[in-house]
């Protein structure tokens, strides 16, 4: 009997796959989600991000890379302006000043986020070794770090979604006669 490998089968593995069969990296799941090739440089997800998440899904350990699932999704749809990816990756610098952890002048910090993306993405997996290798809250600050990353670039909900928003919220305060 043959099974199909899809987004729902695939199981997350480290480096870079030929096809699903053999498994996949965070990135060429999101590609599978945004209905591209089987790539894991996927053109729906910002460069930044795609390049943070690629380091860090090679530098943990099995348990740990299957928290990534959800990155996949959440991905899906960050690619943003120029802008945004100089945004994102102005983020990365300053994340990494703050952890690095600066023994060895060769391994000195960017003095600027650098203008191409390849440049940009370099600086991104370099953060995400470093925060894989930060200490015992590792696991958890990377994944609060894509998160944020991923917010940098969200659209800010217009007023008419911000009503809807509140109108729909459960109320916390007591109930008044009418």
């Amino acid at each position: 009997m043959s099974v199909s490998h899809s987004h729902q089968t695939v199981t997350l593995a480290r480096g870079k796959h030929t096809s699903p069969r053999a498994g996949a990296c965070v990135m060429e799941l999101a590609s599978m989600l945004a209905g591209e090739d089987f790539t894991d440089r996927p053109a729906s997800v910002c460069p930044v991000i795609a390049a943070f998440l690629r380091a860090y899904n090679d530098a943990v350990d099995d348990r740990r890379r299957q928290d990534l699932f959800r990155y996949a999704a959440a991905t899906v749809g960050t690619c943003a302006p120029a802008a945004v990816v100089h945004a994102r990756a102005e983020r990365c610098l300053a994340e990494l000043r703050r952890t690095r952890r600066w023994p060895r002048r060769t391994l000195a910090t960017p003095p600027a986020v650098p203008d191409s993306i390849p440049g940009k993405e370099r600086l991104a997996g370099r953060l995400a070794r470093e925060l894989h290798r930060s200490g015992p809250d590792s696991h958890a600050r990377a994944m609060r770090f894509v998160d944020e990353l991923v917010a940098l670039g969200a659209p800010a909900p217009d007023a008419a979604q911000a009503a809807a928003l509140s109108r729909s919220a459960p109320s916390r305060g007591v109930a008044t006669a009418r």
